[in-house]
C-alpha cells in the first residue's frame, strides 16, 4: 500500500516543483527588465557621489623672500663710567639702574672738601708767584734802563733778567698747579660721556674708591642691536640696509636693518654674524618701545631678502599623508585623482606650489582627507584662490 501512495504523489510534487521554477524564472526576468528600463531612463545616476565638495585652482602671486634666523640682543656699544680722581668718599649717587640719562649729566659726587682746600693753596701759591714775577719783571728793567751805562756790571745785569725769567715760569707752574686742582674739583662730579641708559650701578654712598674705579655702566645712547647666526651659505645674500623684523620671546616685534655682516665665521659652528640695529637711538619718551627687548636675550627674526614668483593655493586644499602632500584633482567627469605635490612657502592660509599642479587643474577646496582616488563628487561653487604677497618664511622653502 505504501508503494502505491509514493508512485501517486510524485507527479503531482514533480509539477509543483517545476511551477516554482517557472515562477522564479518569470520574476528574474521582469526585474532585470525594470534594472535595464532604469539605466535607460536620462537623469538616473548609475553612481551616487561621495561628497559635495567647493573647488579651487592654483594662482601665481609676488611673494617676498624671508630667512629665518636666531641670535642674542646686545647693547650697541657700552660705556664704562669710574672715578678720575683717588680717595675720595662718594657723597651722592644721583642715577640708578634703567635711568635714562644726557650727555654731561651729573650721576654721583664726591665729598670735595680736601680738593676744594688744595685748590685755595694752589691760588695762594700763583697770587705769591705773580707778587714775585712782578719784582723781577721791575729789577730787571732797571738794569736793562741803566745796561752800558757803567752803573751796573753786566754780571748783575744778567742776574735780574734771569731772575725774571724764572718768577715768570713759576708763575705759570703756579698756574697749572691750580689747573690740576680745578680738574680734580671738577671730577668730584661723575658725569655721564654720552646719552644712554644706566646698565649698572655698582658704586656706594660712603664708599672710597681708587682712580679708574667702575661705579657705571651704560649702553650708549640705547641703542640695541641683534647680533644673528646665519649658515656660511646663507651669509651672502643678506646685504647692509636689508630689513629685519626681530620677535621677542615674549612675541613683541621691532623692526631694525643690517648694520653691518661680520668679515669671520666661526670656525667650529661656520656660522657668521649679522649686526642689526634695533630702532635706533632711545630717549625716554621712546624707551616704552623697547622695553620687550633687553641686552642679553635670545631673539629669532627674519631677514628680507626680496621677492619671487609662486604658483599658491589655499592650504585646506593640500593634504597630508604619509609624510607627503597631496591635492585632489577633479576631473571632467567629476572624479577625483590624488595627485602628489610638492610645497614651499606658506603665507597666512595659501601654501606654495613647486610642483605637481597646474594653474588650469581643479582643485577639491577642502574636505579632501575624506576623499579616495576615483571617488565620484558633486561640485559646487568655486573658491578662487587669490594671489598673496605677504611675507614668507623663506626656511620653510624649497631653495630655487
Amino acid at each position: 500500500m505504501n508503494i502505491l501512495k509514493n508512485l501517486q504523489m510524485k507527479p503531482l510534487t514533480l509539477g509543483l516543483v517545476l511551477a516554482g521554477v517557472l515562477l522564479a524564472a518569470g520574476l528574474g526576468t521582469v526585474a532585470t527588465l525594470s534594472h535595464a528600463e532604469d539605466a535607460a531612463k536620462p537623469g538616473v545616476a548609475s553612481a551616487k557621489p561621495a561628497l559635495t565638495v567647493s573647488v579651487t585652482q592654483a594662482k601665481v602671486g609676488s611673494l617676498p623672500i624671508r630667512l629665518a634666523a636666531n641670535g642674542n640682543v646686545s647693547a650697541w656699544q657700552e660705556a664704562s663710567v669710574g672715578a678720575e680722581v683717588n680717595g675720595l668718599r662718594v657723597a651722592e649717587l644721583r642715577a640708578n639702574v634703567g635711568d635714562v640719562v644726557k650727555r654731561g649729566q651729573v650721576l654721583a659726587t664726591f665729598s670735595a672738601d680736601s680738593v676744594q682746600a688744595d685748590v685755595a693753596l694752589a691760588r695762594a701759591g700763583l697770587a705769591e708767584a705773580q707778587a714775585n714775577a712782578l719784582d723781577a719783571a721791575a729789577n730787571a728793567d732797571r738794569a736793562r734802563a741803566v745796561q752800558g751805562s757803567g752803573a751796573l756790571s753786566a754780571q748783575q745785569a744778567a742776574l735780574y733778567i734771569t731772575q725774571e725769567l724764572t718768577a715768570k715760569a713759576r708763575v705759570a707752574s703756579a698756574k697749572a698747579q691750580l689747573d690740576a686742582q680745578l680738574l680734580r674739583l671738577k671730577h668730584t662730579q661723575v658725569m655721564a660721556p654720552d646719552s644712554g641708559i644706566v646698565s649698572m650701578r655698582v658704586a656706594t654712598v660712603g664708599s672710597v674708591v681708587g682712580s679708574g674705579t667702575e661705579m657705571f655702566r651704560m649702553i650708549r645712547q640705547g641703542r640695541l642691536e641683534w647680533r644673528a647666526e646665519v649658515t656660511a651659505q646663507e651669509l651672502g645674500r643678506i646685504q647692509p640696509g636689508a630689513p629685519v623684523v626681530v620677535t621677542a620671546p615674549g612675541g613683541a616685534q621691532i623692526k631694525g636693518r643690517v648694520r653691518t655682516v661680520a668679515p669671520t665665521v666661526d670656525a667650529q659652528s661656520r656660522n657668521g654674524l649679522v649686526y642689526v640695529d634695533l630702532g635706533g637711538p632711545v630717549t625716554a619718551g621712546k624707551l616704552a618701545a623697547t622695553n620687550a627687548f633687553k641686552a642679553g636675550m635670545f631673539a629669532r627674526g627674519e631677514f628680507e631678502l626680496g621677492t619671487s614668483a609662486a604658483l599658491t593655493v589655499q592650504q585646506s586644499a593640500v593634504l597630508v599623508r604619509e609624510g607627503f602632500s597631496y591635492a585632489m584633482r577633479v576631473g571632467p567627469d567629476n572624479r577625483v585623482s590624488q595627485v602628489k605635490v610638492q610645497t614651499g612657502r606658506t603665507v597666512g592660509d595659501q601654501v606654495e606650489i613647486i610642483s605637481g599642479v597646474k594653474p588650469a587643474d581643479r582643485l577639491v577646496a577642502s574636505g579632501a582627507s575624506f576623499l579616495s582616488e576615483g571617488d565620484l563628487v558633486r561640485v559646487v561653487d568655486s573658491i578662487p584662490s587669490k594671489p598673496v604677497n605677504a611675507p614668507v618664511n623663506k626656511s620653510q622653502a624649497a631653495a630655487k
